[in-house]
């Protein structure tokens, strides 16, 4: 057992300070790509904002200054693409400085790189970026607590286009079969791939049902709206359940910035001075027709 109890943060945010924290978030995440001279993975970070805000802000049982703490929740990133708005939601929880971010992503040896590195980061659980490879790595981890009688969950964040991936449903068909009910999955539904629309290449539909029939208890909600995720996470089942669960998150590519949503031109991007106020812009926009 750990000799330091974890804080008692998680769920004590309320659904108007989450949604807060997902703006901020997002103009952090337009102020990085406005900042630094190459692509950044926008589309696919704006979809995943609230979720990351949610999960670490709300979710996740972690302490910044005790990341090593046994008894600690643990995150897999597998669309490790979506490395800049998980680097922002620690910044923003307290793991390390916001302009530390902004000074050093992607130069050479910057612990903060296109994909997450758990030999940089620490605080990272695993480094990831080949898709298909999070939610095996999170299986091992839940089954590890699992039989070591441990308390903790294990969180997973996928793109919906990853899960063309055989290796996924490999690792759904063993967490039902070993009955991980302290593993739960979040799905960035955003219906998109890098260059094209995701039922244009792979047939995902009935997407909820292939879950279901893996064995798996299936949540479906709006990815944005705060008040749904902030539901689906007091509502899961215990982590001594024996079966994972799965939150399938309908969200939008882009979300918050009109002229980057469900565009194929925006999986990755940079943004100069004039498109950065333009996106800003369009963020103070979104947000105040979504507050009426």
């Amino acid at each position: 057992m750990s000799q330091k109890s974890l804080p008692t943060v998680a769920g004590t945010r309320t659904v108007e300070e989450l949604e807060d924290l997902a703006f901020e978030l997002r103009s952090k995440l337009l102020h990085l790509c406005g900042t630094y001279e190459g692509a950044v993975h926008i589309g696919g970070d704006l979809s995943s904002a609230d979720i990351f805000t949610v999960l670490y802000h709300y979710g996740l049982h972690v302490d910044p200054t005790d990341i090593a703490n046994p008894d600690r929740d643990r995150f897999v990133l597998s669309k490790g693409h979506a490395a800049v708005c998980m680097y922002i939601a620690m910044a923003m929880r307290g793991f390390f400085p916001y302009e530390e971010i902004v000074e050093t992503y992607g130069q050479l040896d910057s612990a903060y790189g296109m994909h997450p590195c758990k030999v940089q980061l620490p605080g990272v659980e695993c480094s990831t970026g080949s898709l298909g490879h999070g939610l095996p790595l999170a299986v091992g981890m839940a089954m590890s607590a699992k039989g070591r009688g441990e308390s903790h969950r294990v969180f997973c964040l996928l793109g919906d286009g990853e899960t063309g991936e055989g290796s996924v449903w490999e690792a759904a068909m063993s967490a039902y079969s070993n009955n991980l009910g302290n593993l739960i999955a979040f799905v960035d539904r955003n219906r998109q791939l890098m260059t094209s629309f995701a039922e244009e290449r792979v047939a995902f539909e009935p997407y909820p049902d292939k879950w279901a029939a893996f064995g798996w208890n299936v949540v479906n909600i709006d990815g944005h709206d705060m008040g749904q995720l902030v539901h689906a996470l007091d509502s899961l089942p215990a982590v001594d359940s024996d079966r994972p669960t799965v939150v399938i998150c309908e969200t939008v590519k882009g979300k918050g910035i009109d002229f980057m949503e469900r565009n194929l031109a925006w999986h990755a991007g940079s943004l100069g001075a004039e498109d950065l106020k333009r996106a800003m812009e369009a963020l103070e926009a979104s947000r105040e027709k979504e507050s009426v």
